[in-house]
C-alpha cells in the first residue's frame, strides 16, 4: 500500500471516529429544555386554520342548519393542542429561566395556564353549539347559538390577545436580560406587546373587527417573536450562559 493510500485511510478513520464520538455524545440538560420549548412553540401555530374552520359556526343560522360539524370539531382539537402546547413552553423553559428571575418565571407559568384554561372554555362554547344543533333545537336555539359564539369571541380576546401579550412581556424581559437567545428576538416581542394590547382594546370597543387586517397587523410582531423563538430554540438552543449549566 502506498503512503498516499495509508494517509487517506488514516484520515477516513479519524473522520469516522469523530462522527461516532459526536453521535454518542449525550444531549445536554439545557439542550433538552430548549428543544422541548422550541417544538412546543412551533406546535402552537397549528391552530391558524381555525380562522377558516370556524367561519360557518359564526353564521347566524348555523345552529338551525344542516352543518357541517367536522370543521368545528377539528378546529376544537387544534385549539386544545395549542392550549396544552402553550403550557408546555412555560414548563420546558422554567428550570432554566427561573435562574434569571424565579418570580417572573412563575408568572409565565401562571399566564400560560390561564391562557390554556380560557382556550378550553372557548372550545367548550363552540362544542355546545354543535351539541345543540345535533339535538335538533332548530330556530328556538338561534339566540343561544349567537350567545355562545359571542362568548367564544370574547374569550378569544383574552386567550388570543391579552395573555400572549403578558407572556411576551414576561418572557421577553427574561430572555433580554439573560441573553439566552439573540437580543433581537425578545426586542421584537417587547415591541409587539403594546401593539397587541392596542389591537385587543380596539376589538373590545368595536373599533376594528376581531378577524380584520388591522387586528392581524397589530398581532404580527408577537406572532413573529414566538415563531422565531421556537425555531431558534429548536435549531440552535440557548446561547452559552451560566444559566444553562448542569444542575448539581
Amino acid at each position: 500500500m502506498s503512503k498516499k493510500e495509508e494517509t487517506l485511510n488514516t484520515n477516513n478513520e479519524v473522520k469516522r471516529a469523530n462522527t461516532d464520538q459526536r453521535a454518542s455524545k449525550p444531549m445536554s440538560w439545557s439542550r433538552k429544555h430548549s428543544l422541548a420549548a422550541g417544538l412546543f412553540y412551533i406546535l402552537t401555530f397549528v391552530s391558524i386554520p381555525t380562522l377558516g374552520m370556524y367561519a360557518q359556526v359564526h353564521a347566524p343560522g348555523y345552529i338551525a342548519g344542516p352543518g357541517p360539524d367536522a370543521p368545528v370539531l377539528w378546529g376544537a382539537v387544534l385549539e386544545l393542542i395549542v392550549a396544552l402546547a402553550g403550557m408546555g413552553t412555560a414548563i420546558a423553559l422554567f428550570p432554566v429561566i427561573k435562574r434569571q428571575n424565579e418570580a417572573m418565571a412563575l408568572g409565565l407559568i401562571g399566564t400560560r395556564t390561564v391562557e390554556g384554561a380560557v382556550i378550553f372554555a372557548g372550545v367548550a362554547s363552540l362544542l355546545s353549539i354543535v351539541t345543540l344543533r345535533l339535538a335538533g333545537v332548530g330556530a328556538d336555539g338561534l339566540i343561544a347559538g349567537q350567545v355562545l359564539v359571542a362568548l367564544y369571541d370574547r374569550l378569544f380576546l383574552v386567550s388570543g390577545s391579552l395573555m400572549p401579550a403578558l407572556n411576551g412581556l414576561l418572557l421577553g424581559l427574561l430572555m433580554y436580560r439573560s441573553r439566552l437567545v439573540p437580543r433581537i428576538l425578545p426586542i421584537l416581542g417587547l415591541i409587539g406587546v403594546p401593539l397587541l394590547l392596542a389591537g385587543d382594546a380596539a376589538v373590545l370597543f368595536g373599533l376594528i373587527g376581531r378577524v380584520s387586517t388591522p387586528a392581524a397587523l397589530l398581532a404580527m410582531p408577537i406572532a413573529l417573536w414566538e415563531l422565531s423563538l421556537g425555531i431558534w430554540l429548536t435549531v440552535k438552543g440557548f446561547n452559552p450562559s451560566p444559566l444553562t449549566s448542569e444542575p448539581a
